[in-house]
């Protein structure tokens, strides 16, 4: 796991060897200062930048992004221990999602006439400044470049503050974006503690913030913009539910849910961590589910045929066990017992499926991020309607049935930011991604996170 010393920097740890992968100095306060300064002078040059000079950055760093995907994707997996080919995906799902901005982004920043009576006026979407982006160790590579990106076609800069275990993936990002030709400063890297985050939130030369992380550092990022009166957007846990009704065909729900929980070993904001199942096939799933999971294949992440490599830090594996063992004092059966593996001072977790799992329980009750799926059966379909929406988040969730219309209404009531009908949970750059309730507010992606840091100014003709 990373270790943090305030008076040094960060230290990162291979996850699926315990070996120290990298050392990455804290920026002293100069530093920061002068970071700060370079991404103001950027931003002054970047507003002005004709749209299409803001559309060929993105098309040329789709082309860097994919001819370093191989050196990105090693550094993803040594530093996180993710799969190598769940790596390869990532930094590809993000050249894709820079070319399709590079083709469809003039449309977003747009000007938008509108009569009023006999009166003209115009809305125009323009850039704040400074947008720091406090980003997640899960998804290093897209999670940044789709908070970038947008806020880039709105005319603004990004200062990247990343987790302390992916330093070296943030570094890599922001020289893509120097190769692609990006104005000095226009995103920048902040490798700071925490009591410097809350100095940089309230300084005047960030505008707003964006972050995805947990509930605890949404609440305190939140706190402290509010403080000095500036726009965030944060995407935080996520408990989603994955349903599945009586009519579901069970064979291509349990395929679809062994995925949805473990890819990245379990550690996706919209996993699908509740396992919701309708009891007239509970039994048929479950059997078909367990069996399919003792199938994974788990080890080595720096292997092809990986599927299940180790958690990203000991820690977070020893609050994934601490959430396992209450649910089970609490009630919950053990369907597949799994838990710690691997050489000394790796993060290995073999994955656990636990039954009979209710409200009150850890399992049910809080964000699980990692390799623990939970099983509740309800009666029928209003009890799984009322079990998912009995939460405090509120991020995604999947519905599995056989009757699209009943789904249509079905997905109105779930009280999510997205619902996926007979299919998994995931983001797309066509699409706005973000929640309710503790999951966050604002949205990210789609021409909504376009516009989420802009000024939208409305402009009257005589």
């Amino acid at each position: 796991m990373p270790a943090n010393d305030q008076h040094s920097g960060t230290t990162t740890v291979n996850p699926a060897t315990g070996e120290v992968f990298a050392f990455h100095p804290y920026a002293s306060s100069d530093s920061i200062s002068n970071i700060l300064d370079a991404n103001l002078a950027a931003f002054a040059r970047w507003r002005v930048t004709p749209l299409e000079g803001r559309l060929g950055l993105f098309g040329r760093l789709a082309d860097i992004l994919r001819s370093r995907c191989e050196a990105f994707a090693v550094t993803i997996t040594r530093e996180m221990g993710k799969p190598v080919t769940q790596s390869r995906a990532e930094v590809l799902k993000c050249a894709t999602a820079c070319e399709w901005y590079a083709v469809n982004g003039a449309a977003m920043m747009a000007d938008e006439r509108v009569m009023v009576d006999q009166q003209t006026a115009w809305i125009s979407y323009e850039p704040l400044g400074t947008v720091l982006g406090i980003m997640p160790w899960n998804y290093p590579c897209w999670q940044a470049i789709r908070a970038i990106i947008p806020v880039l076609l709105s005319g603004n800069a990004f200062a990247l503050k990343h987790a302390p275990n992916s330093i070296s993936t943030a570094l890599n990002v922001v020289a893509a974006f120097e190769e692609a030709g990006a104005p000095a400063g226009l995103v920048t890297s902040l490798n700071i503690d925490n009591d410097a985050v809350a100095n940089v939130i309230a300084d005047d030369r960030i505008a707003a913030v964006t972050l995805t992380g947990s509930v605890r550092a949404g609440s305190a990022v939140a706190a402290l913009a509010g403080r000095a009166i500036k726009k965030t957007v944060l995407e935080l846990g996520g408990s989603d539910p994955f349903i599945v009704l009586a009519d579901a065909d069970v064979d291509a729900a349990v395929e679809a849910a062994v995925w949805a929980r473990f890819q990245n070993c379990g550690q996706t904001c919209i996993a699908a961590k509740r396992l919701i199942v309708d009891a007239a096939i509970a039994p048929d799933f479950t059997a078909k589910f367990v069996a399919a999971v003792e199938r994974l294949a788990i080890g080595d992440p720096m292997l092809d045929d990986t599927l299940v490599g180790p958690m990203a830090r000991a820690d977070l594996r020893a609050e994934l066990e601490d959430q396992v063992a209450r649910s089970v004092a609490a009630g919950a059966v053990t369907l597949l017992e799994g838990g710690r593996s691997g050489p000394a001072g790796s993060a290995y977790f073999r994955p656990v499926v636990l039954g009979d799992v209710t409200p009150g329980m850890a399992a049910f009750d809080e964000e699980t991020f990692g390799p623990c799926a939970a099983i509740t059966v309800a009666g029928d379909v209003e009890e799984a309607a009322r079990l998912a929406n009995r939460s405090q988040f509120g991020l995604s969730a999947a519905l599995w049935t056989s009757d699209i219309e009943r789904a249509r209404d079905l997905a109105r009531r779930l009280d999510t930011g997205s619902v996926f009908i007979n299919g998994i949970s995931r983001s797309d750059p066509r699409a706005p991604i973000g929640g309710i309730r503790k999951s966050g507010y604002g949205r990210e992606l789609s021409h909504f996170g376009v516009r989420e840091f802009t000024n939208v100014k409305t402009v009257w003709l005589p």
